[in-house]
């Protein structure tokens, strides 16, 4: 379903400590949907379950993912990476997303 990597789970985990959230019953809710140019925007945050979630574990996350945005979302990475030096940030990497470019291996 969704690809979560280590480093995005240890923040997801540490974002959940410092709200004072145990962070094993905690449940990570991701959402996608069109935007206006045919980029899928992207959101995401702790919630509750609701009845007709899809729900999954990926790399020790419980996620949440409401049925309008698992097409989107199905065969995506979460990461968390170093944009410049001391900014990080979670991006998606979506073969879904019609702007999305591969990485290109490090050489």
């Amino acid at each position: 379903m969704i690809i979560i990597t280590p480093s995005a789970a240890a923040q997801i985990l540490e974002s959940a400590r410092q709200q004072q959230t145990d962070p094993a019953s905690v449940y990570l809710r991701l959402a996608a949907r069109l935007g206006d140019g045919g980029a899928i925007e992207y959101g995401m945050g702790f919630d509750d379950k609701a009845e007709d979630d899809l729900e999954a574990v990926a790399s020790d996350i419980k996620v949440l993912i409401s049925p309008g945005s698992v097409e989107l979302l199905t065969g995506a990475t979460l990461d968390y990476v170093e944009i410049n030096p001391g900014e990080w940030r979670f991006i998606f990497i979506n073969p879904n997303d019609p702007s999305h470019k591969a990485p290109e291996p490090a050489r």
